[in-house]
């Protein structure tokens, strides 16, 4: 019997060499993975870590999303809540237990609607709804202000409280919207819509406050950008916080980074105005003290220069000198009348001029002549149109079969819908429509008598 062979010298791995191994293997072989689950067994950590299980009918996983990306996160998750995880396939050596480590997460189904959504931003932007160009300027110094927001929560006091402050003037008209949910796109479009119908606000803010990507979603919808476009009141969007950015964000002339931007925005610091206007005041106040210096000055310099005793020296040379030039103006007004008036009476002499006025008083009268030959023609030719027209309407109304049937005759149509003029062309059974001065009746031809050509 042969003797087996000594087996070869084994290679005998500690358990962390092999779950080491087996780590390496799973991350190099799902670097990165979308994984659709249900949350279970939700746990948020002290450190910041979110500790659950993703879950489906027939299997689960563990996963871990650490402090920092947790932190980016858009919403908070739940257990029993469905979403969609990214991660890399891993394990926890110490345990020996494999597991998604998750980079980023979001409700299930996001995916497809930022896909769509993502389709609707490239068509809005080819038809130019960004374009800097369309953008308005925002007014310097509105009147009112027109708010889209919720009438509940604190958007709408945080609002009211900042444009008071900044310019307790300002008139504010709210049109309350639901800010998210079926239909609040819809809700928003109109009240933008309203606003520009009422056209008593000088600017327009649309506010929400903070929330998850889906919570914001009704401003990422066509209907509220395409509202926002037309509108011709500018728009300032103060939509969630300082990282959110929707279709709003992108189509309104102005946009802030949160509704209480917004407000900031929309009107000046009355304090700020003040400051700058006593600025201004200030400035002025030294321009004009500077100018009377510097004209005092060459007013002395002039006095010293032409030998004057005093500034009242200068004004009565002045005031001679322009006594003498009014003199001469006269002077040269009165010739040049005197010449025109003697040219005016050689002309009136020479062409019948005098005679104008009673020219024109004997034209003026035959117009008038002409006038009253011409309104009392028109009257009259109105007068015999108007008996005329009676006289035809009277023939009408002699004509109308209306008024025939309101001597008791009627209107019979047949089977057909035609009106029959003879019964010959009934049969016993057929059914016809007979039409009253008032009212219409259904009958149905018992007898046939066909008479002659005149009747029976």
């Amino acid at each position: 019997m042969a003797e087996a062979p000594a087996p070869a010298r084994e290679r005998i791995l500690t358990v962390s060499e092999l779950n080491r191994r087996i780590k390496a293997a799973l991350e190099g072989y799902f670097p990165g993975q979308w994984v659709r689950g249900e949350i279970s067994d939700y746990k948020k950590a002290g450190s910041g870590h979110f500790y659950f299980c993703l879950k489906d009918r027939h299997a689960q996983i563990d996963c871990v999303i650490y402090a920092k990306e947790a932190a980016r996160l858009k919403f908070e998750p739940k257990t029993g809540m469905a979403v969609d995880a990214y991660g890399r396939v891993s394990v926890f050596e110490p345990r020996g237990r494999y597991q998604l480590v998750a980079e980023t997460m979001r409700p299930a189904g996001m995916g497809d609607r930022l896909l769509a959504l993502e389709e609707l931003k490239k068509r809005l932007q080819a038809e130019g709804l960004f374009s800097q160009e369309r953008k308005r300027a925002l007014p310097r110094f509105p009147r009112r202000v027109g708010i889209v927001t919720s009438d509940k929560g604190a958007v709408i006091r945080d609002l009211t409280h900042v444009l008071r402050a900044r310019w307790p003037s300002i008139g504010i008209v709210l049109a309350p919207v639901k800010v998210q949910g079926e239909g609040a796109s819809v809700e928003i479009a109109d009240a933008i819509r309203r606003f520009n119908r009422y056209g008593a606000v000088d600017v327009l803010i649309v506010a929400r406050g903070g929330g998850s990507i889906e919570d914001l979603w009704s401003f990422n919808e066509e209907p509220v950008a395409r509202a926002i476009f037309a509108s011709r009141i500018p728009v300032i969007s103060g939509v969630g916080h300082e990282g959110d950015n929707t279709l709003a964000d992108l189509v309104a002339d102005v946009r802030a980074a949160t509704p209480t931007h917004a407000a900031q925005i929309a009107v000046p610091d009355r304090g700020e105005i003040g400051r700058r206007i006593d600025a201004l005041r200030r400035h002025l106040d030294r321009a004009a003290r500077h100018g009377i210096e510097t004209r005092r000055q060459r007013l002395d310099r002039a006095l010293e220069k032409y030998g004057f005793k005093d500034f009242h020296d200068v004004f009565d040379d002045w005031r001679h000198k322009i006594e003498a030039f009014v003199l001469r103006i006269r002077q040269q007004i009165r010739r040049s009348l005197d010449l025109r008036r003697r040219r005016l009476d050689a002309a009136s002499g020479a062409y019948g001029l005098r005679e104008w006025p009673r020219a024109l008083v004997a034209r003026r009268q035959s117009v008038e002549h002409g006038r009253a030959r011409m309104s009392s023609a028109m009257q009259g030719r109105l007068a015999r149109l108007a008996v005329r027209s009676r006289g035809y309407a009277d023939r009408l109304r002699a004509l109308s079969p209306r008024l025939v049937m309101e001597r008791g005759y009627c209107l019979v149509r047949g089977p057909d819908g035609r009106l029959l003029r003879a019964a010959a062309g009934l049969a016993v059974g057929d059914p016809i429509q007979v039409e009253f001065a008032r009212g219409e009746a259904d009958a149905r031809i018992e007898k046939v008598r066909t008479g002659d050509e005149h009747g029976p």
